[in-house]
C-alpha cells in the first residue's frame, strides 16, 4: 500500500474541478432548487492563517453537501477591500493603498484556492474596484432621493490616531475599534443614513429569523433598544428661567414613570442646551462639560466610569406636586444621544442614580416594594431595587403593580398636560462619513449657490485619484486640488467635491446581492437574479459582526426594496446564520516581553526556548489566533506539511463549531495519522465496489448496517451544523472498516460498498482525499459531481437490543440479545456475563426477573 501524498493529489484535483466547472452556479434558472451559502468575505490585510480557515471550511462543507443533494448552489467569494489598514500601510511602507490591497488579494486568493474551496471564482468582486463602488454610489443617490440620507451637524466620535469619525458601534470601551486610541467628541457636518426609519421593522423582523442564534437576535434587539415610557416635563420653579432658556421646563424621557414619586434630582447631559448656556457664564460648568467630552463617548464606557456631576443652580417642579422643588444637575452618565439628553433621578430604583445620590448626598426614597418585603422596614442601602413590585410612598399610585402604575402615571401626566406616553429607541442614525482616502467617494458636490448637489448618475463612478500622498496626517483628498475642484452640475459655477468617503460597512451591506449577478454594468445587480438567489440560505461568520454588519445589511435590503431595486418584502438578507468559534493557540513571549510566533519557539528537553537567542520563553494564555500576538499558524506552511484536507478536518474536529477549538501539535499529528489510516483502508481494498452481496456473512451484514447508519448520522450532523459529530462518526466507521475481514466474495462487495459510501461522506470535508479514494475504487467521474448517498432504511433497523443487568438493584452489566428473545435466553446470557458473574461470587441466585427487551433483575443472597 502507498502513502497518501497531498502535495501531489491536491493540485491535481483542484485542476480537475476547475476544468469541469463543478463549482459554478448556473447562470440561468434551472429546475433544481437554489441554495446560497456565503461566508463573510474577508478584508485583504495579508496572509490567511489556519484560524481563518475554519469559517471557510464550514461554508464549504455545506456548499458541497447541498450540491450533492441536488441543489443549484451559489458559493461565491470576494474582498471587502476598502479600509484604514491599507491607508495606514501606505503611510508606513510608502506604498499606494490600491497596490497594497491588490497584492494581498492575490496572495489570499491563492491560499483559498489551495484549501480546495468549492467557490465560484467567476463571480469574484473587490469593493475597491470602480466597477463595484460606482453602483454603491448610485445606491447612495437612490437613498438620497428617497429621503434616507441626511447631512447635518452632529457631535461625533473622533479617532485622533486614524483621524476619522467612528460610528457609535465602532467605539469599544471608549477607544477606536481599529486604532485603540481614546476617542474624543467633535461637532462636524456629517452624512447619515436614516436607519432609525426602520427601527420597528428591524426589531420585529428578528422574530422570523428562527435559524439565527438566539444570542445574536438578542444583541440586535438590545442595540435597537425599543422602550415604552413617557416624556415628562418638569416646569421651572423660577419663572425667569423660562425666558432665560426659552422653554417652559425640562423634558425627560423615562421608561419608569411609576417611580416619579421617588425623584430626587434632574440630570442633564454635559452638552445639553441648558448646560451649554450656563457654561458660557460659569467656568466651573464649562470645565465640567469639557472634561465629560474628553472622558467618554459610549454608554458602555460611561456606565463603568465613576459618577460625576455639578449642580447647575436651577430648580424645577415635580409634575405631580407644584410645591415640590427638585435640583437640576449636569452628570457625566447622561447622554445627549438618548431620549432628550435629560433624566430624572429616582435613586431607589436605579443603581446609577443611587451611586450619584450617595456621592452628592441627595435624597433616596424607595417607591417600589419588592415581593414579600415589608413596607415598614424596607430600605435601600448600596443596591437599588430594579425589579417589579408594588408601588408605595407614591400617593395615588400606592398599591398598584409597577406595570399598572406606569400606565396610571402616564394618564395623570396627560391629564395635567405635563407629559405623554412615548416609545424611544437606543438606535441612532448611521453616521457614514469617514475622513479618509481609501474608501468609496460620496457622490456629492458642494456649491455655494445650490448647496449639496448629487453627482449625475451618468458621471459615475466618482473615482479616487491615484496621485495622492500620505506624508501629511489627515485625508489626502482634502489636499488634492485637481480632484476636489469641479463645476456645479446644476449651475455650472465653481464648486467642490465631497472629500469624505463612505464607511466600509456600506460596502458589505449589499455585496451579497452583487454576487447574485456581478456582470451588469448599468445597475448594481439584476433584479431577477437577486430575486432568484435571495435570501442567503446559510451565512457563516464571526459573532463580532452581530451588531454592526448584520444590522446594516438588514437595513440596506429594506431600503433597497423600498427604492424599487429589489423585490424582497421581508427585508431579510440572511435566512440562516451561523457564528463559528475561533481557533486558539498558546501565546509566547521572550524574556524582553516580545510576542513570539510558534515558528520562533522550540522545545529543548521539556523547556520552551526562543530559537534565535536560546533564552527561555514564557507561555501565556491560550487565545484566538491573531497577528498582533503572533500566535498564528501560517496556512501555506500547514498545507505544505500536512495538506489542505488535514487543515479542514482539524478545524472541524473535536469542538462543536460554535465553540473555540485549540490548535495543538498533537491534535494535528492525530489528524495526519487518520488521513493515512483512511487512505490505507481504501488503498488496501482488493475487489470492486459494485459486486453481488447475496450470501454476505453476519459480519459483512453488520458492516453494511454500520455504513448505512453512518450515512444517516453524517447527513443529520451536516444538516444540524454538528460537524464535529460527523467527524466522530467517520472515525468510528473507519475503525470498523479496519477491523473487517471479508469471508467471501459477497463480503468483499459489502466492503466495497462501504468504502464507496465512506468516500462520499468525507467528500465535503476532505474533498481531495475523497477524489483519490473515488479513483482508487474505480468509480466513474469525480466524487464532487456524485449524488449524496441515501441510507437503506432496511439496514437501519436494529434487530438486537441492549438489556441492563442488575444484581440486587445495582447495575452490574449489560447484554445484547435478538429482539424478542425469550426469558430463558435472557437469563442465561445475564448469568454468563463476566461482570455479573463476578458480582455473584459467594452468593446464591434466588430469583431472576426478566422484562423482555428491557432489563434483567437478579436477586441473590
Amino acid at each position: 500500500m502507498s502513502r497518501y501524498n497531498p502535495r501531489e493529489a491536491e493540485p491535481r484535483w483542484q485542476s480537475v474541478w476547475a476544468d469541469q466547472g463543478v463549482d459554478h452556479a448556473a447562470r440561468e434558472a434551472t429546475d433544481r432548487p437554489k441554495y446560497y451559502v456565503l461566508e463573510m468575505f474577508p478584508y485583504p490585510s495579508g496572509k490567511i492563517h489556519v484560524g481563518h480557515s475554519r469559517n471557510y471550511a464550514m461554508g464549504d462543507v455545506v456548499a458541497r453537501y447541498k450540491r450533492a443533494k441536488g441543489f443549484d448552489v451559489l458559493h461565491p467569494m470576494g474582498w471587502d477591500a476598502f479600509g484604514l489598514p491599507a491607508e495606514n500601510a501606505a503611510r508606513e511602507r510608502n506604498v499606494h493603498p490600491r497596490d497594497w490591497t491588490l497584492k494581498n488579494i492575490e496572495v489570499m486568493r491563492g491560499q483559498l484556492k489551495r484549501l480546495g474551496l468549492a467557490l465560484d471564482w467567476d463571480r469574484e468582486i473587490a469593493t475597491c474596484e470602480p466597477d463595484y463602488y460606482k453602483h454603491q454610489q448610485a445606491i447612495f443617490l437612490k437613498f438620497l432621493e428617497k429621503g434616507l440620507v441626511e447631512r447635518r451637524k452632529a457631535k461625533v466620535n473622533w479617532d485622533p490616531v486614524d483621524n476619522t469619525v467612528l460610528a457609535n458601534e465602532q467605539v469599544i470601551d471608549g477607544k477606536g475599534w481599529r486604532s485603540g486610541a481614546p476617542v474624543v467628541q467633535r461637532e462636524l457636518d456629517q452624512w447619515f443614513l436614516k436607519i432609525t426609519d426602520y427601527a420597528d421593522s428591524l426589531l420585529d423582523g428578528l422574530d422570523q429569523l428562527d435559524r439565527w442564534p438566539d444570542k445574536v437576535r438578542l444583541m440586535q434587539a438590545n442595540w435597537i433598544g425599543r422602550s415604552r415610557g413617557a416624556h415628562v416635563t418638569f416646569p421651572f420653579a423660577d419663572p425667569a428661567d423660562r425666558d432665560r432658556f426659552g422653554c417652559e421646563g425640562i423634558t425627560v424621557f423615562t421608561t419608569r414613570p411609576d417611580t416619579l414619586f421617588g425623584a430626587s434630582f434632574l440630570a442633564l447631559a454635559s452638552d445639553h442646551a441648558i448646560t451649554t448656556a450656563l457654561a458660557a457664564d460659569d467656568p466651573l460648568i464649562g470645565k465640567f462639560a469639557r472634561d465629560c467630552a474628553a472622558s467618554g463617548t459610549t454608554a458602555e464606557e460611561i456606565e463603568k466610569a465613576p459618577k460625576k456631576g455639578i449642580d447647575l443652580d436651577v430648580k424645577v417642579l415635580h409634575p405631580f406636586d407644584p410645591d415640590w422643588e427638585l435640583p437640576v444637575w449636569s452628570a457625566n452618565f447622561v447622554l445627549s444621544s438618548y431620549g432628550t439628553g435629560a433624566i430624572f433621578g429616582s435613586p431607589a430604583g436605579d443603581q446609577r442614580d443611587l451611586e450619584f445620590s450617595r456621592k452628592y448626598d441627595l435624597p433616596v426614597t424607595p417607591v417600589v416594594l419588592p415581593p414579600g418585603a415589608d413596607a415598614a422596614t424596607h430600605s435601600i442601602d448600596d443596591e437599588a431595587w430594579t425589579g417589579p413590585g408594588t408601588i408605595y410612598n407614591s400617593r395615588f399610585l400606592d398599591g398598584l403593580s409597577t406595570e399598572a402604575a406606569i400606565e396610571r402615571a402616564i394618564q395623570e401626566l396627560e391629564k395635567r398636560k405635563l407629559g405623554h406616553g412615548a416609545t424611544n429607541y437606543r438606535l441612532r442614525d448611521w453616521l457614514v462619513s469617514r475622513q479618509r482616502y481609501w474608501g468609496c467617494p460620496i457622490p456629492v458636490i458642494h456649491c455655494d449657490s445650490c448647496g449639496a448637489v448629487p453627482v449625475p448618475e451618468d458621471q459615475l463612478p466618482v473615482e479616487l485619484p491615484r496621485d495622492v500622498t500620505f506624508d501629511t496626517p489627515g485625508n489626502p483628498l482634502d489636499r488634492h486640488e485637481g480632484w476636489r475642484h469641479v463645476d456645479c452640475p446644476k449651475c455650472g459655477q465653481p464648486a467642490k467635491r465631497e472629500t469624505d468617503t463612505l464607511d466600509t460597512f456600506v460596502c458589505s451591506s449589499w455585496y451579497f446581492l452583487r454576487f447574485a449577478s456581478p456582470w451588469p454594468e448599468d445597475k448594481p445587480f439584476d433584479p431577477a437574479e437577486a430575486q432568484r438567489w435571495m435570501p442567503v440560505d446559510q451565512y457563516v461568520g464571526g459573532i463580532e459582526h452581530a451588531i454592526l454588519h448584520l444590522l446594516y445589511a438588514r437595513f440596506f435590503t429594506r431600503a433597497l426594496h423600498d427604492c424599487g431595486l429589489i423585490d424582497l418584502p421581508s427585508g431579510e438578507p440572511f435566512a440562516g446564520l451561523f457564528t463559528q468559534g475561533m481557533v486558539t493557540h498558546e501565546t509566547y513571549k521572550s524574556e524582553t516581553g516580545k510576542w513570539l510566533a510558534p515558528t520562533e519557539v522550540e522545545d529543548r528537553d521539556g523547556q520552551l526556548i526562543e530559537i534565535e537567542t536560546g533564552r527561555p520563553v514564557t507561555v501565556g494564555a491560550i487565545e484566538k489566533m491573531s497577528k498582533s500576538k503572533k500566535n498564528v499558524v501560517d496556512l501555506d506552511d500547514f498545507i505544505d506539511t500536512y495538506g489542505a484536507d488535514a487543515a479542514r478536518w482539524f478545524v472541524l474536529s473535536d469542538s462543536p463549531p460554535e465553540r473555540d477549538v485549540e490548535y495543538t501539535d498533537g491534535g494535528v499529528d492525530g489528524v495526519w495519522r487518520f488521513v493515512q489510516r483512511l487512505w490505507s483502508v481504501v488503498d488496501g481494498f482488493e475487489g470492486t465496489s459494485g459486486g453481488d452481496m447475496n450470501g454476505v456473512s453476519p459480519e459483512g451484514l453488520e458492516l453494511r448496517k454500520t455504513a448505512h447508519r453512518t450515512v444517516r448520522d453524517v447527513t443529520e450532523a451536516i444538516e444540524g451544523f454538528r460537524f464535529n459529530s460527523a467527524v466522530a462518526k467517520v472515525h468510528d466507521f473507519v475503525n470498523a472498516l479496519r477491523k473487517f475481514l471479508p469471508a467471501n466474495e459477497a463480503d468483499k462487495a459489502a466492503q466495497g460498498e462501504s468504502l464507496r459510501l465512506l468516500t462520499q461522506l468525507i467528500s465535503p470535508f476532505m474533498p481531495h482525499l475523497a477524489e483519490a479514494c473515488w479513483e482508487r475504487l474505480g468509480q466513474d467521474g469525480i466524487v464532487a459531481a456524485a449524488a449524496w448517498p441515501e441510507a437503506d432504511p432496511a439496514l437501519l433497523i436494529d434487530n438486537t437490543v441492549i438489556l441492563a443487568v442488575q444484581v440486587n438493584g445495582k447495575r452490574r452489566g449489560e447484554i445484547e440479545l435478538p429482539k424478542g428473545a425469550d426469558r430463558d435466553m435472557a437469563e442465561k446470557a445475564a448469568l454468563d456475563d463476566p461482570g455479573v458473574a463476578r458480582s455473584l461470587e459467594g452468593l446464591n441466585v434466588r430469583k431472576v426477573i426478566v422484562v423482555p427487551d428491557r432489563i434483567v433483575n437478579i436477586v441473590a443472597g
